[in-house]
């Protein structure tokens, strides 16, 4: 039986390097994997589809799939996981000193629909209990001027939302004409130590991990989303696709766990790698539906409620049927 050649666009994952190196394949698929910046990956598999498998923004990826008839459908699987109470910065003259204090302020963002953000807005509504329409947003790059939104929004009512476009986000913090940040990149003033900005948190792991124990969402930044043509004619590719995700990914964790030799060049690795396993239950980075709901309906729900998406989603609206439960022997 000849291959089906599928394109496949994503960054460089160590839990993807096996299949993208040969290693590990997906029965029946010959793959033609692309290397690009992960933003042109995005932009352009957002307006084009120019290939056929694609790492996405799950916020840009929910954006889309809500909009009715959509041509494109995910696999649960999780390029990039990041937890985001790290992301949140601010002008140390604001008076801010406490989460709460956010509210009355003017906080600035790259993009409603980033995905880091929205993550930390529903925080800060749903843990921190301050109204997203009780602060004044701002929409601009982080470095860069003219940054704009990239997929239809439908803001909730009451909710104040302006774009700049002659000013970035980094320039407008340590100015003190925004008081808080919150962007998925670092600011370049926080970068080279300029004292008119700082982190919201001192220690953010440990308030990371504390909403992590309390609410069980493991925030997912990306995922890979796939054209629905391709599934349409070839049903089994989604679950070849995913079961080569599986293989690879758990051979990376093989590496990680692996106490006996430095793979990787970090001392003290194989303490934390423990650590993280207890915190975990075991899998600290899992893929399918099952194990990540509570993150996936979170984050469904804050983009329902921000705007982002439509209508509300549930997992089982963004993913084929078939993939979930995993088959059993």
């Amino acid at each position: 039986m000849k291959k089906l050649t599928i394109s496949i666009a994503t960054n460089d994952y160590d839990h993807f390097r096996d299949f993208k190196s040969g290693a590990v394949q997906a029965q029946g698929i010959e793959p033609i994997w692309l290397d690009h910046d992960i933003h042109e990956i995005f932009s352009r598999f957002a307006a084009k589809r120019e290939w056929q498998v694609s790492e996405m923004s799950f916020a840009k990826f929910t954006a889309q799939v809500s909009q009715g008839d959509c041509d494109i459908i995910g696999l649960p699987v999780f390029p990039s996981r990041v937890f985001r109470l790290s992301s949140i910065y601010v002008n140390p003259g604001k008076g801010i000193r406490t989460p709460a204090d956010l509210r009355g302020k003017r906080i600035g963002l790259p993009e409603w629909a980033q995905t880091a953000a929205v993550y930390t807005r529903g925080w800060l509504q749903h843990e921190i209990g301050v109204p997203l329409t009780d602060i004044d947003w701002v929409q601009a790059g982080t470095e860069d001027k003219g940054r704009t939104e990239k997929v239809a929004l439908y803001l909730p009512n009451g909710l104040r939302l302006v774009r700049e476009n002659e000013k970035t986000l980094s320039e407008m913090i340590v100015t003190g004409e925004l008081d808080a940040v919150m962007c998925a990149s670092t600011p370049s003033p926080y970068r080279s130590g300029d004292p008119r900005i700082k982190r919201l948190f001192d220690n953010p792991r440990a308030e990371e991990e504390a909403c992590f124990k309390r609410t069980g969402v493991y925030p997912i930044m990306h995922i890979i989303a796939m054209r629905k043509d391709l599934l349409e004619a070839h049903p089994w590719v989604a679950r070849n696709l995913l079961l080569a995700f599986e293989e690879s990914k758990s051979r990376a964790m093989k590496r990680i766990f692996d106490g006996n030799v430095s793979r990787y060049p970090i001392p003290w690795m194989n303490d934390e790698v423990t650590r993280l396993k207890k915190l975990f239950n075991g899998d600290f980075y899992p893929y399918g539906m099952d194990a990540n709901r509570t993150t996936l309906e979170t984050f469904l729900g804050y983009c329902f409620e921000q705007g982002v998406a439509q209508k509300l989603l549930a997992p089982e609206d963004i993913f084929p049927d078939g993939l979930n439960p995993s088959v059993k022997t």
